[in-house]
């Protein structure tokens, strides 16, 4: 069995009492016999489950027994799941407790009334059943074997299973609104019970205290502004010592304390950047200041663990790979990823486009399951600085007809603006590629792997919005483009075989030479174009089939990554040029 992942699973709202679940799970396929051991978090399908192939199975069953620290024995026990695919219903010491539907959230539920003094039995049921396309699943396949643009399937837990003991009157959530402007954090909170009296909000920036609200609480929701302490703020230059960005990713500390008359019941440590997003005059800004985004496609694999990292620190190596080329984020491509992956992009300063796993076939039972799943992948990680995108659709994929389908362009628009009731912060994205609809950007997909074709396409705004990728015009029948900021935002895909690994691309390079002048040919006309103010290339690594990564599936690099910094950043020439 391999080593199970144990670190704190949910960095940006922390307790101290919390017991992790990961490791050797009894285990099944089909019924509940128990006859197999699985190391939880990692799926079946994958190699660090200890388990392993792509053998079809629609129920999986899993069993754990445990005993509580007795330090937990007088708390509230909440039991957590990063993310079960697809739907799971659990048993609790023989009761049933909850059926939870959506592949890619997280979710709790208390366990306490069911709770025995001495060992506890936890038993999952996953039902993922590979034929139903009207089922958000990103890029898992529905047939036994990968080919194409898509991957292994990934059935049952895939992120992190805890527990957390909390007293009755606890923290249940917060939403944190950092205001760069005013220099002050809106705060919506959410309590277990309406017998909580006070919230204590305290502000640090390099442990220093900056401010201190305290709320008196007449119900259990509610909201409130904390300002920063505008004599202490003087110490600083607002701009270069306390904003958030990918440079300098300046973080602050949070500490909730929540009250009942005088006893302290719960305390919570969260962080926040001070940091702005928005759209003026058709630039995309970073805390009011024009930003170029320089991201990479990622799907977000690994290939002895698929959709789960195989350890925290391949999170971290991810970004410092990136970081190292002259990236300054990545388009999580059909994939909620696990928070652990968003604090270390916080906390490293790398920006992520929050996109939603794609369902293929449009129905009512599409768009009810869709729209559930992405309202909670919102309000889990709202608060994440990193985020400065919302994708909800990608290429017209469970909207194949939205060229000119009403309905498909209604829950296009329907996306965008349950994401805006949720978050004013961000801007949205309607339909990442073409077709769009009432998108806050222009983004669009181009695998032309022609320099020149390139340079001309993007050489004018008239020649850029002539582009139909593959046949498909960039905005929807009856909509029109107002000015929103343009970026490329899938383009490349250049295949190079470094290994064993056999697969496709978009083009073909066969020398390393070759292999950073296709790369510059596809990136020096979005650098040159005046109107084009990002890019997201296809890809950091191979993946599977696809051999289009700038690093192979096991993350080396297949040129220095010197050069590619150098082409990202426009100052590269070709050897017989030098």
């Amino acid at each position: 069995m391999s080593i199970p992942r144990n670190e704190y699973p949910r960095p940006q709202f922390v307790r101290k009492e919390w017991l992790g679940l990961n490791g050797e799970w009894e285990f099944s396929f089909d019924v509940d016999s128990f006859d197999k051991k699985i190391t939880v978090p990692y799926v079946y399908q994958s190699k660090l489950s200890g388990i392993g192939g792509n053998e079809p199975h629609e129920v999986v069953w899993y069993r754990k027994k445990i005993d509580l620290p007795e330090e937990m024995s007088d708390k509230e026990i909440i039991l957590h799941f990063g993310a079960v695919d697809y739907s799971c219903k659990l048993w609790v010491n023989g009761v049933f407790i909850t059926e939870h539907i959506g592949g890619h959230i997280s979710f709790e539920v208390n366990i306490t009334s069911v709770l025995q003094e001495k060992e506890n039995i936890i038993v999952l049921q996953v039902t993922d059943e590979p034929a139903d396309l009207e089922v958000p699943r990103g890029k898992q396949y529905w047939k036994d074997n990968s080919e194409g643009i898509f991957y292994t399937r990934s059935t049952g837990i895939w992120q992190s299973v805890w527990i957390e003991a909390v007293d009755k009157i606890h923290l249940s959530k917060v939403f944190l609104t950092p205001d760069l402007d005013s220099m002050q954090l809106g705060v919506q909170y959410e309590l277990s019970s309406d017998k909580a009296t006070v919230l204590r909000t305290e502000i640090y920036y390099e442990e220093k205290l900056m401010a201190v609200n305290t709320t008196d609480l007449l119900r259990k929701e509610g909201s409130c502004k904390v300002f920063l302490d505008q004599q202490l703020l003087k110490s600083w230059n607002v701009q270069e010592d306390l904003v958030w960005t990918p440079e300098n990713p300046r973080l602050f500390d949070v500490k909730f304390v929540v009250y009942e008359g005088e006893r302290e019941t719960d305390t919570v440590s969260s962080y926040f950047g001070m940091r702005k997003v928005s759209i003026e005059n058709g630039k995309f800004l970073l805390n009011n200041r024009p930003y170029y985004q320089k991201l990479l496609l990622d799907q977000g694999y690994w290939e002895d663990s698929l959709l789960t990292a195989p350890t925290d620190e391949a999170f971290v190596k991810d970004i410092e790979l990136a970081k190292s080329m002259g990236f300054n984020g990545v388009r999580k491509h059909q994939k909620i990823e696990d928070p652990r992956f968003l604090y270390h992009a916080d906390k490293m300063g790398f920006l992520v486009w929050g996109e939603l796993p794609a369902a293929y076939v449009y129905s009512r039972k599409y768009v009810k399951r869709i729209t559930d799943e992405w309202m909670e992948e919102i309000f889990r990680d709202y608060n994440h600085p990193c985020i400065v995108a919302w994708t909800p659709l990608n290429e017209s994929w469970g909207v194949f007809y939205i060229k000119d389908k009403k309905e498909e362009q209604s829950h296009s628009v329907a996306m965008v603006h349950i994401t805006k009731s949720l978050d004013q912060t961000r801007p949205v994205i309607s339909n990442d590629g073409w077709e769009h609809t009432c998108s806050d950007l222009l983004t669009i997909h181009d695998y032309e792997w022609n320099g020149e074709i390139l340079k001309e396409r993007y050489r004018t705004l008239e020649n850029t919005l002539r582009f139909a990728p593959g046949g498909r015009p960039l905005l929807a029948h009856g909509w029109e483009y107002k000015g929103q900021p343009i970026l490329v935002t899938e383009f490349g895909g250049i295949s190079y075989k470094k290994g064993s690994q056999e697969g496709w691309g978009y083009s073909s390079a066969t020398t390393d030479e070759d292999f950073a002048r296709r790369y510059n040919d596809v990136i020096s006309p979005l650098l040159a174009s005046p109107h084009v103010q990002g890019f997201c290339y296809t890809e950091i690594t191979d993946v599977e089939q696809e051999i289009n990564g700038l690093c192979t599936y096991d993350r080396k690099p297949k040129i220095p990554v010197e050069t590619i910094r150098a082409i990202n950043e426009g100052r590269w020439e070709p050897e017989d040029e030098r």
